[in-house]
């Protein structure tokens, strides 16, 4: 798969295990700074960020957004 509009460059050409695997930064974006501080809430790799519960629960509300009229 292509993640070139995903990720920053260093990373395009990595399997998704290693994007998953990789720092917040390495999405685009995002700066080693970034990485510091979702750290505080225990978000240190791509896949910790995709697995948390407020991102989740933030991306359901957004997708439910629509239906709500």
């Amino acid at each position: 798969m292509k993640f070139a509009k995903l990720v920053d460059k260093a990373w395009e050409d990595k399997s998704a295990a290693e994007v998953l695997a990789a720092p917040p930064s390495a999405l685009e974006g995002l700066t080693p700074k970034h990485d510091e501080q979702l750290a505080a809430f225990g978000i240190k790799t791509i896949q910790d960020l995709a697995d948390w519960k407020y991102a989740k629960r933030a991306a359901a509300l957004a997708a439910l957004a629509d239906t709500d009229k």
